[in-house]
């Protein structure tokens, strides 16, 4: 029987995932290290209602070989929730106080160490206290506080391999604050305004750039982008010992080079047609060294290549639970995949001027009222151009006629040539006229005289050529101020 945590957590809309995932929890986890194992323990042990006292437990015992008191607490109080017998839903109120007073020793440590590097006014050791103590911070889970004593850091460092540091660990911190926006642009404080490698001491970081970019894009919705960034991926990082702390290529503490698989592939397959599929993903040999570590996300790119579109689907159906359970994947997979399953729909409907609900169903492995009420969403929002006869349970796409294109866009050409003409020739009657405002001889332009210069009239060639002499105007005219006056006599009119 499912716990009331899940129901009411249901009925909250949150994600609550029945089937078990396809992977083991144990052999999962250990892929990991530093905090994102008890963020990732806690999402599976709040969103499975298959694993959830597995992954609680772990949680727990996984806070409690760290300092982060705060985090502890909550993973009591979600298992006391869904588990209120359960031996370890008991607050271990001995181990919380020891804890804080551990905690708040080191930090009086820490923080008097600094002071007294900053008295001795060494560059050197007043950023490593900084960096002493921004990762003491980053620990105990005082993100806030990390991300200051980190960017302190910046006015001490004095090589670029500094500056890379200190980026480095912002970019982690913010990542686990969730502030996509501040962990892009501490990445391009390394990379570079123009996206090149600012610093030769980031080359070795490259792979973990492009990794937290596309995280990045991947947050933020730009699923195209970290498609690009997760598919440009240095190669190195697949190599990575994961069990080895020393291996400089590991970026466990953040995602491992099996998820860097899974999100490009994914976010790949919604965002690029089948031909850059081929090009940008398949045919990628950097790439594929990560897809070899996620052989069905090789294999469901490979199916949609072919238009065959039911097996494609039919496997993210079959990997759905682990994709939900994914902490940086939950909020997205369901616009990935209704994504992918649409973009499959109006592939499969380009060569067929109408097709049959029946027929449609039957490619896509559902049934008739479930792909024509797909169908009617995707015309609303108009994803697509076609018709559906609901008595025959036909399907009727509207093709676009190449000619009417051709002859669109022939008229269009004509008459902005025509508007062209017309002003080209509406400019030699202006000149022919000697209606044209000359700008002023010192500024050498044209049209940019200056307005509030006293009119005069144009020099007596001009009225020569039209078969009158002397300097006067001979069939009225304005006078220097202004007035109208007469042709003959000279009065004013």
């Amino acid at each position: 029987m499912e716990p009331s945590y899940f129901v009411q957590a249901r009925r909250a809309g949150r994600v609550v995932v029945e089937e078990p995932p396809k992977f083991d929890l144990d052999d999962y986890i250990s892929k990991y290290k530093g905090r994102t194992r008890f963020d990732r323990l806690s999402l599976i042990g709040t969103s499975s209602s298959y694993l959830c006292l597995e992954a609680l437990k772990a949680a727990i015992a996984e806070a409690k070989q760290g300092s982060d008191v705060g985090r502890y607490e909550s993973a009591v109080s979600s298992l006391r929730e869904i588990s209120p017998t359960d031996p370890d839903a008991i607050l271990d109120a001995a181990w919380v106080g020891t804890t804080k007073a551990q905690v708040k020793r080191n930090t009086d440590t820490l923080e008097l160490e600094l002071k007294t590097y900053k008295n001795n006014l060494i560059k050197e050791s007043i950023r490593m206290g900084y960096d002493d103590l921004g990762n003491h911070y980053h620990r105990i889970g005082d993100l806030s506080k990390a991300n200051k004593a980190y960017s302190q850091m910046r006015e001490f460092c004095t090589t670029n391999s500094h500056i890379v540091i200190m980026n480095m660990h912002l970019i982690n911190v913010c990542i686990d604050q969730r502030s996509w926006f501040a962990a892009q642009n501490h990445i391009q404080r390394i990379r570079g305004a123009t996206g090149g490698q600012k610093f030769p001491e980031a080359e070795k970081n490259s792979a973990k750039l492009a990794a937290a970019h596309g995280l990045a894009s991947l947050a933020s919705g730009n699923y195209r982008d970290a498609a690009i960034d997760f598919i440009g991926t240095d190669p190195r990082m697949s190599q990575a010992k994961l069990d080895d702390p020393t291996d400089e290529e590991a970026y466990n503490e953040v995602l491992t080079p099996s998820d860097i698989a899974i999100y490009g592939g994914l976010c790949a397959l919604a965002t690029m047609e089948r031909g850059e599929l081929q090009e940008r993903v398949l045919n990628n040999t950097d790439f594929r060294n990560y897809l070899e570590l996620e052989p069905h996300i090789r294999r469901a790119i490979t199916y949609f290549v072919s238009s065959k579109y039911s097996p494609c689907l039919q496997i993210l159906d079959s990997y759905k639970a682990d994709y939900l359970l994914d902490i940086y994947l939950q909020p997205h997979f369901q616009n990935l995949y209704h994504d992918i399953r649409c973009k499959a729909i109006r592939d499969c409907l380009a060569p067929f001027s109408c097709i049959t609900m029946s027929a449609l169903a039957k490619i896509f492995n559902s049934d008739e009222e479930a792909i024509m009420l797909e169908i009617q969403q995707m015309i609303k929002r108009e994803q697509i151009n076609a018709r559906i006869n609901s008595v025959d349970r036909v399907l009727y796409t509207k093709q676009k006629n190449g000619r009417v294109n051709v002859f669109d866009t022939a008229l269009a050409a004509a008459k902005e040539y025509e508007r062209t003409s017309h002003l080209r020739i509406m400019r030699m009657q202006v000149i022919n006229a000697g209606l044209e405002v000359k700008g002023d001889s010192g500024r050498g332009q044209r049209g940019g005289g200056n307005i509030n210069q006293e009119w005069a009239p144009p020099p007596s060639s001009s009225y020569e050529s039209r078969g009158t002499t002397g300097s006067g105007p001979q069939h009225g005219g304005y006078n220097g101020a202004g007035d109208l006056m007469d042709g003959k006599s000279g009065t004013r009119g």
